[in-house]
């Protein structure tokens, strides 16, 4: 099964080699058809703190760093 990769804003960089990264995603509603916009946070990690807030990021799911983190930075980020 292939990895999940998202896109998002970095809206935090206070943890040491940890970015909270924000993925806002619009859908249409079925029965509605009206477009729903949602945003969710993600922790992800950034090895090397390169990342600060603002940032547009490109994130992939990876194994677990720790108990909330679940995504990576991808190195070509945007």
């Amino acid at each position: 099964m292939p990895r999940k990769k998202l896109k998002g804003k970095v809206i935090s960089d206070k943890n040491d080699k940890t970015v909270v990264v924000i993925v806002e995603r619009k859908y249409q509603h079925p029965f509605l058809k009206k477009v729903i916009k949602t945003k969710k946070k993600y922790q992800v990690h950034d090895e090397n703190n390169k990342c600060k807030v603002g940032d547009m990021v490109q994130i992939e799911e990876s194994k677990p760093w720790s108990k909330n983190k679940r995504f990576k930075i991808l190195e070509g980020a945007i």
